[in-house]
């Protein structure tokens, strides 16, 4: 697997995506996010918002990880984590009923990829130190640096 701080260096980090819904703000998202270019940004967007009608991606504490239900890229190179900080808090049917502030989209080339990488970002998710890197909206070095520093730790 990629390391997560790699996949947020290719997938990049934004600021203020617009939106009053999930939809809304998934597809200010899918415009702004860098997707490979033989990916079509209106199939992925209506991958991401199906899997979204099955059950909302809102893990809570401000946090929602969208993600289509089947992996959408095919080189496990250009799969991607992608941190957006909306402008302001959407109603993502959280279990938690918190509003979410940051999307962290996932993009993968398989289930098995995609299950490890679901599986560092909620544990990151879990840490109040990540939260609070997201709650300030931190940089992507700061949060780059931030999931280094731990995934060391893990080797």
């Amino acid at each position: 697997m990629n390391a997560l701080m790699d996949l947020i260096n290719r997938g990049g980090v934004f600021y203020n995506l617009a939106g009053n819904t999930p939809a809304e703000a998934l597809a200010d998202a899918i415009a702004t996010i860098p997707v490979p270019k033989n990916l079509d940004r209106e199939s992925l967007l209506k991958a991401i918002i199906e899997r979204e009608d099955l059950m909302p991606t809102a893990v809570g504490e401000g946090i929602a990880m969208p993600h289509p239900r089947n992996p959408i890229i095919a080189d496990p190179d250009k799969q991607f984590v992608s941190v957006c900080f909306l402008q302001k808090p959407v109603d993502w049917q959280a279990l938690d009923g918190k509003l979410v502030t940051t999307m962290i989209i996932i993009l993968s080339a398989t289930p098995k990829l995609h299950l490890a990488t679901l599986s560092h970002l909620s544990y990151f998710c879990k840490q109040a130190s990540f939260r609070a890197l997201l709650e300030q909206r931190a940089s992507r070095e700061e949060l780059v640096a931030a999931i280094a520093a731990t995934e060391k730790a893990w080797n």
